[in-house]
């Protein structure tokens, strides 16, 4: 590092591996003596960085060295505080920075102030006061006074918009007005804003009187001018220097020039950022960061020195070449292919995530089969980052993602939102029981128990959603055997529910984090996402005590998840030491013998810009501020840094989980640039691999099901209803009857018809209860929909079906009672012994009629069963209830049914809600059994199926008759989806 006049700033290729070649030029400048290293100064952008600098002199020396020190310049996007060095006691004068989480709550007052009841309120409200509170700061960053936005031109730009972004902007200043002066009260400054500061009073400091030892800046690429104006001051100490990441030198000088004016406008008055200015580019924000430090692109100097995982020199001129501005990239048609080769890079398309995944997590493991040699996964994508490290953990490698995790997806995270989500929700099952089986509820001696009693009140809870608050689910249990445990868990929760409308956000959150311990035990702050959660907590609740916010309790939820996806949890040491997954921000400065780059989809990698929803953009580009298009520039440098290594593999996948996706234009950069070539830079052993490690063997496809029990097993009761499943779907019989197997409702599981079937009766049963008064049937109705607390829309929906066809009923009862006919059972229970077999039912209604002879009636929701069924043996259940009666099986009735009757609430071929259908061959009806022929039928058809399947052998025959429609509670079990298609080949082959 020669001393030379001007500026002393340099750049490290981008072929070199940032941290080793730093450190191999380092070391040799500055260990001079037992203690020379250890008078050097780092100035390093993250802590991140300060890691990977760490482990790169630990590679270098071998042995060990006493390290550099080394000071974190931090950046507001990795929420880290300036190192001591630039944050010194001789500071003082500067004024502390207030508290984010505080000014957080206080912008949302703010905000409620100025715009009244339209700001919104809970979680609505403190969105949108982040959202101001992240515009301010990026305005801090740029060193712009808020004074600035109250100039002419700016007020001329907003006076020439559409009246929502006047809007948008006066709230914003105002807004802003009541902050500032908050902050002059409490003799504070904003975050930003102490920052600039800091890096003003140590580039004044160090320039008036210059340190005794050198410093070097590293890596640091934040175009801030208070920043610049520092890098400017240090590269002109003596024996200090910038060294910046992958500056491309070899650049032309049109194609530097075609970037854009980059915060220097041609013409006094204009812009600092042109319209034209090609802010995507990788190299754009370095020159952003040159031309606020004064330097020339010229002034900066070649770093000589290479790292031990160097690429070949001729990979930056290819990534100079790849990233080239719309103009200039007309030059790869006449590149030569030495010029567009990127040897070791390679291409990988998938299907989709999960084989992306898979594929790198293969070529992960292939790599460590190399001795010494690291890989490195990088990606933005979380989800994907997370599947990787579950396919790892299959040979035993576990890798760390040190982008972390966001508190809402850690367990401790989990156990409290869901105690918010069960406040929110009134204790509706599903957040209940997520919260029950938590895994750290209930931890101890005692789990088993705990999750015993959890699953047991889960099978309670199954189905359409029972009535709100803790004293609905006490009801459900109360008799049972977890009633003492549900006890215990209600006094945790009760506290929550008395929580006011406006209480005070730091009593929720308190009140919350109460009973997650309450719950979990001291285990919940155990391990790194229980500290956090905790740090979290007594965070917020000083903030909210300090703010005075008050929240609506049930509003506590999107608040919590809001701000907890804001806290990201990453693991300690002790992942695999050759392995590191890296998000885009850590993975800068770092280096892999193989580096492959995932996730490179739009809206991913790069992220799709996401405009300020506050301040237009024309008056952030009038006041300097770089565009949304910004931070495509930095997702390229990110990738043309990785793009170094010695060996790469770019990934995507040609869909996500919710469609098909497009692929990064970094992707269809490389493929076009690499033009012929591509096909010998496609990665197909890894994705072949991963299309293969799952595949078994081929299986024959699995046979249709036809159980033979023995004959013990046979002899089962058989209800009225399950006769036409024994004789139309055996199986189904024989899963239900003989296996005991019930299909259990989904928690908060939509009305279904049985449900709606089950209402219905319930309205009937209670009318006659109460005598069958006139005019009464409506509102019993609507007792029974509030009392199994029908959803409001379902009952707005249903309800006009179901009260006209009450209304059709009613009125036909009360016409066939003046006729002499009256109800003699109303939900009746009835058995009789047939051949040794119990068959039993349950009769919705039984009339007398005048001749003493009995009517069966059967209430259906929907459509009867048509006489043909009935006619060929698979609608019974009217006959069977009357040969029940027939045999004294009521206790109500004994007699001869003459009447078989279904009731429907479905709409008639007239258009009226509710009629009565008999399946019986009379008058111009073409199928249907006779009168007089129904019960022997029906006897017939009774017998016919105790002869076969009960007392018989004949096998439990899956779908027997596939024409019939049934219920599909066991297609799974049998597996019909298999051998259902070769039923309907074989079918056609006997017709054929």
């Amino acid at each position: 590092m020669p001393e030379r006049a001007g500026p002393n700033v340099y750049s490290i290729a981008a072929h070199r591996g940032f941290a080793d070649a730093l450190v191999a030029g380092l070391v040799p400048r500055y260990s001079n003596g037992d203690l020379g290293l250890a008078r050097l100064t780092l100035l390093l952008p993250s802590l991140r960085a300060v890691r990977t600098v760490t482990e790169a002199f630990v590679r270098q020396s071998g042995t060990g060295l006493l390290l550099p020190r080394m000071t974190v310049v931090g950046g507001l996007d990795l929420d880290e505080t300036l190192g001591p060095s630039l944050d010194p006691l001789g500071a003082a004068d500067i004024a502390p920075a207030a508290d984010p989480t505080r000014r957080w709550l206080r912008l949302a007052h703010y905000l409620r102030e100025v715009e009244g009841d339209a700001a919104g309120k809970g979680a609505a409200l403190l969105r949108r006061a982040w959202e101001i509170g992240r515009t301010m700061d990026r305005l801090l960053v740029e060193g712009i006074a808020p004074i600035d936005l109250l100039s002419d031109e700016v007020i001329a730009i907003v006076g020439d918009l559409a009246g929502h972004w006047r809007d948008n902007t006066r709230n914003f200043l105002m807004v802003q007005q009541y902050w500032i002066a908050e902050l002059s009260t409490r003799g504070e400054i904003d975050a930003p804003e102490r920052r600039n500061r800091l890096f003003e009073h140590a580039a004044k400091a160090w320039k008036a009187a210059p340190p005794a030892h050198p410093i070097v800046a590293v890596g640091i690429t934040s175009a801030s001018p208070s920043l610049a104006r520092l890098l400017r001051v240090v590269s002109e100490l003596d024996r200090c220097a910038v060294i910046l990441p992958d500056l491309d030198l070899e650049l032309d000088a049109e194609v530097w020039d075609e970037l854009g004016t980059a915060g220097v406008p041609v013409e006094p008055g204009d812009p600092p950022f042109g319209r034209g200015d090609a802010a995507t580019h990788p190299q754009y924000h370095l020159k952003l960061l040159l031309n606020r430090m004064g330097v020339n692109r010229d002034e900066v100097q070649r770093w000589h020195r290479s790292g031990a995982g160097a690429a070949p020199p001729e990979r930056s001129r290819a990534i100079s070449n790849l990233f080239l501005p719309p103009q200039a990239s007309a030059r790869w048609v006449d590149l030569p292919a030495a010029a567009r080769r990127l040897a070791g890079v390679r291409l990988l398309e998938c299907r989709h995530p999960g084989e992306e995944a898979q594929a790198l997590a293969i070529l992960i493991r292939q790599a460590l089969e190399v001795p010494e040699r690291r890989v490195a996964l990088i990606t933005p994508d979380r989800g994907l980052a997370g599947r990787i490290v579950a396919h790892l953990r299959r040979w035993g490698i576990e890798a760390d993602d040190t982008a972390g995790r966001p508190l809402p997806q850690t367990a401790a995270g989990r156990v409290l939102l869901l105690l918010a989500q069960v406040l929110a929700e009134q204790v509706a099952p599903v957040p209940l029981i997520a919260l029950l089986v938590h895994p750290l509820a209930g931890a101890g001696v005692g789990r088993a128990t705990w999750l015993e009693n959890a699953r047991r009140l889960d099978l309670k809870l199954r189905g359409p959603r029972p009535g709100v608050g803790l004293e609905t689910i006490a009801g459900i249990v109360r008799g049972t055997r977890i009633e003492p445990w549900w006890a215990g868990v209600e006094a945790i929760l009760a506290p929550l529910f008395t929580l006011a409308e406006g209480e005070p956000l730091e009593a929720i959150v308190g009140a919350l984090g109460e009973a997650a311990e309450a719950l979990c035990g001291e285990d919940l702050w155990a391990g790194p996402d229980g500290r956090a959660l905790a740090a979290f907590i007594e965070e917020l609740r000083g903030a909210a005590h300090d703010a005075g916010t008050l929240l609506d309790p049930r509003e506590a939820h999107a608040v919590l998840r809001d701000a907890m996806e804001r806290v990201a949890v990453r693991p300690p040491w002790g992942g695999h030491p050759r392995v590191a997954i890296y998000g885009l921000l850590e993975a800068r400065m770092s280096r892999a013998d193989l580096v492959l780059c995932s996730g490179l989809t739009e809206g991913s990698w790069p992220a799709s810009p996401s405009q300020d929803s506050l301040l237009p953009p024309a008056v952030l580009r009038a006041l300097g501020v770089p565009g949304a298009d910004f931070r495509i520039g930095l997702s390229a440098h990110d990738l043309a840094a990785a793009l170094g290594a010695p060996e790469v593999v770019l990934s995507w996948a040609q869909r996500d989980d919710a469609g098909p996706v497009i692929p990064s234009r970094f992707v269809l950069r490389v493929r076009a640039m690499l033009g012929d070539q591509l096909d010998r830079h496609l990665e197909v052993n890894a994705l072949t691999l991963a299309r293969l490690i799952d595949d078994a063997a081929p299986v024959a496809a699995h046979p249709r099901p036809h159980p033979m029990p023995d004959a013990d097993q046979r002899r089962v009761d058989v209800p009225v209803t399950g006769l036409d499943r024994l004789r139309g779907d055996p199986y189904q019989f024989y899963a239900s009857a003989i296996l005991r197997l019930r299909s259990l409702d989904g928690l908060d599981a939509e009305p279904s018809a049985a449900w709606k079937g089950e209402v219905a009766h319930l309205v009937m049963q209670r009318w006659h209860e109460a005598g069958e008064p006139a005019g009464q049937l409506h509102a019993i109705a609507q007792d029974v929909l509030v009392e199994k607390n029908a959803h409001p829309l379902m009952r707005v929906l249903w309800w006009p079906r179901l009260s006209a066809a009450l209304e059709t009923f009613e009125g036909m009862i009360l016409a066939a009672k003046a006729d002499g006919r009256r109800v003699a059972a109303v939900e009746a229970r009835g058995e009789w012994r047939h051949r040794g077999i119990r068959i039993h039912g349950r009769a919705d209604r039984i009339d007398v009629l005048p001749d003493g002879k009995l009517a069966v009636v059967d209430y259906k929701t929907g459509q009867p069963p048509s006489g043909s069924r009935g006619q060929e043996g698979f609608a019974l259940q009217l006959g069977l209830i009357a040969l029940i009666a027939q045999a004294n099986g009521f206790d109500e009735v004994a007699a001869e049914a003459n009447a078989f009757e279904y009731w429907s609430m479905a709409k008639d071929t007239d258009g009226t809600m509710g009629y009565v259908f008999e399946p019986v061959l009379e008058g111009r009806k073409k199928s249907g059994i006779p009168r007089e022929d129904f019960l022997p039928e029906t006897r017939r058809y009774l017998d016919d199926a105790l002869d076969r399947w009960i007392l018989g052998d004949e096998p439990f025959t899956a779908r027997l008759n596939p024409e019939l429609g049934s219920y599909a509670d066991y297609d799974q079990l049998m597996r019909l989806d298999e051998w259902i298609a070769t039923l309907g080949n074989k079918r056609e082959e006997g017709a054929a």
